[in-house]
């Protein structure tokens, strides 16, 4: 079997030869690669926060004002006045210092906190040390140590915390120099040793001092390091910046960041936090409405910084994108999550979907009526009302729809006017969401004039005026234009008597629906009118041959006839052999879907560039066709 297994692997590559005789070790290798990604993404976002939460006391912590409260205070002498100008610029250091902690790559961010962990370790070690040569000063003895139980035991415990100490401090650092960190045993070997406690706690500051020097000297033996770092990091943004572009950088430094996550991790921590801080200092329990308060307050709370607003609306975000998530679940089941176009209409599946509106219809009104109970009005909470308002009347508006259409389906028959109807539920409740938006925004700049003026509140109320004032009124007021184009055009068409209908015998080419009453087209081509309002929404031209539709009042002697021209072909084709330039010619009627390709072709030039309603040779490129045109026998015997 060796020797199978030797000549095989002369001839077979190594990467084959593993996956030929230990696919268990590949399979396993694939999943320890999987396991360290994650790892490692974890440590890539738990390893930012706490650079965020510094930033976040930084700002919350004003230097100025610290002072300004001590100078006022009896404390006017106190010596940290002194130091205000020292502290004013470790203030923004702390800033510098903070945002290069968030944007160092990963491998140098765990390096920086495994030397930090090795300070924390140096230390320990010198509180065991300390406590230790405090606690022989304290019994005084002297003696061999084997001979006194208790003070054995304090050697010991001391001797394995010292222990455990370096062991740690050399593991992290990846050196086998462990007496590098052991100059804190020092007093314990000189406690062995039988030396007075005097001298044992000058040993115990010279082992303190050592230690000190060590941390200096690593210090400066590295303190090139973060200017080359920056250096090399600047070099690396300059080249990317030079070929990809600013916009590359910033979604690269986005990804690598991982923004959203980051900031939800850092918001979810801070709401742990204030959730912790009041449970540990109250001793009774809390009732039902204390816990909704305490909810409401802590998230209020841990939105007073922009880090930690913006990590709630991270956060917000992803537990949108769960809820929706349900919803989709909930709505189709496993099919949301699977490529499956198969719909199921069934009664249960409508059950679900009214379900939900509802759900999303009471929720809502009631969140706004509990923070109304439990909180004074200002502009933020009015903020939040606001959103609860406007989701609770597009679900009714929604549901409203939906009954119109159900009333349809049961009827058998489409309604006339259902597009009339459906318009006007759509204009009332959004011109109830522009009225509320507008409210928030008087009650906004009413609060910034009256009240206390912030940046982040006026910030507030600009970016709500601009999207949902002023884009909705242009949204708004663009969509009453259109409809108002639309219809204004289809009282322009003529209306098809009872005759032409029989005559034109087909369905509506839009709706697939026979025809009861319909609209001509200036091309000749019958439609519903409500079909052709809708369509006229979209594009101004007709659904079959893409001819211009304007108003009939244009269109000089445009009746519900065309007028008839016999000799028209037979021009066309005189002039198409003589090589000139054939007359213009309307769009002949059509017969709807069934004659919908013979239209197309038979269209040709417009009587004019200014006339309305004909098709120009841009429009209609299968008009002009190379050589004679077809003469039908009537046409010849005319001639």
């Amino acid at each position: 079997m060796c020797q199978h297994v030797c000549c095989a692997s002369m001839f077979v590559s190594e990467e084959d030869f593993d996956e030929h005789y230990f696919p268990t070790l590949k399979v396993c290798s694939k999943k320890n690669m999987a396991a360290k990604e994650k790892l490692e993404a974890v440590l890539n976002v738990a390893l930012r926060v706490p650079s965020i939460m510094l930033l976040d006391v930084l700002y919350r912590w004003d230097v100025s004002s610290f002072f300004q409260q001590i100078q006022r205070s009896s404390l006017s002498n106190n010596p940290l006045f002194q130091y205000k100008y020292l502290a004013l610029n470790m203030h923004y250091v702390g800033y510098i210092l903070s945002v290069v902690l968030l944007t160092l790559p990963r491998q140098h961010l765990v390096q920086l906190y495994l030397y930090f962990l090795t300070a924390l370790l140096l230390y320990a070690g010198h509180q065991i040390s300390r406590d230790y040569v405090r606690s022989e000063l304290e019994f005084a003895y002297e003696g061999p140590m084997y001979l006194e139980p208790l003070s054995m035991n304090r050697f010991t415990t001391a001797l394995i915390g010292q222990l455990v100490v370096c062991t740690l401090c050399s593991c992290v650092m990846k050196t086998k120099q462990i007496w590098l960190f052991s100059a804190h045993m020092l007093p314990l070997l000189a406690r062995l040793c039988l030396v007075p406690l005097e001298t044992i706690v000058i040993i115990n500051k010279f082992a303190m001092i050592f230690t000190g020097l060590e941390v200096l000297y690593f210090l400066g033996s590295n303190l090139l390091v973060p200017y080359n770092l920056a250096k090399s990091a600047y070099r690396e943004l300059v080249q990317v910046v030079e070929v990809y572009g600013l916009l590359a950088l910033g979604m690269s430094l986005w990804n690598q960041l991982v923004v959203p996550v980051l900031f939800m991790v850092f918001w979810l921590v801070l709401f742990a936090l204030q959730i912790y801080s009041y449970f540990s200092t109250r001793d009774q329990p809390a009732s039902r409405e204390r816990l909704l308060f305490l909810f409401l307050t802590s998230i209020a709370e841990c939105c007073s910084t922009p880090y930690s607003l913006l990590g709630l609306v991270f956060t917000v975000s992803f537990v949108a994108l769960g809820v929706l998530t349900l919803c989709k679940f909930y709505l189709q089941g496993y099919r949301a999550f699977m490529n499956d176009p198969a719909m199921n209409r069934s009664l249960w599946k409508h059950f679900r979907a009214v379900s939900l509106c509802l759900f999303l219809l009471i929720f809502p009104a009631y969140m706004a009526y509990m923070i109304c109970q439990f909180f004074h009005m200002d502009f933020w909470l009015l903020i939040i009302i606001s959103s609860s308002i406007l989701t609770s009347l597009q679900v009714l508006g929604t549901l409203f729809i939906y009954v119109l259409f159900m009333v349809e389906e049961f009827r058998k028959e489409p309604v006339e006017n259902m597009d009339d109807v459906i318009y006007y539920v759509n204009g009332t409740y959004r011109l109830l969401e522009f009225l509320v938006a507008l409210c928030v925004v008087a009650y906004g700049v009413s609060e910034t004039i009256f009240g206390e003026w912030t940046v982040m509140g006026s910030m507030i109320i600009f970016i709500h005026s601009y999207y949902n004032v002023w884009l909705r009124a242009q949204l708004g007021w663009k969509s009453f234009l259109l409809r108002r184009d639309a219809v204004n055009k289809i009282k322009s068409l003529p209306l098809a008597t009872k005759e032409q209908l029989e005559k034109h015998n087909d369905i509506c080419a839009i709706c697939y629906q026979d025809m009861k009453s319909a609209v001509i087209t200036p091309c000749s081509h019958f439609f519903h009118a409500g079909c052709l309002k809708k369509w006229l929404y979209v594009q101004e031209t007709c659904p079959l041959c893409h001819c211009h539709l304007k108003n009939s009042s244009q269109l000089p002697g445009l009746g519900t006839e065309p007028v008839p021209q016999p000799h028209a072909r037979a021009e066309q084709n005189v002039a198409l052999q003589e090589g000139t330039e054939p007359p213009a010619q309307e769009c002949p009627r059509g017969t709807g879907m069934q004659d919908g390709s013979r239209d197309n072709n038979e269209c040709t030039a417009s009587r004019s560039d200014s006339q309305e309603g004909t098709c120009e040779p841009k429009e209609c490129p299968s008009c002009a066709k190379d050589g004679a045109v077809e003469v039908s026998p009537e046409e010849k015997q005319q001639e």
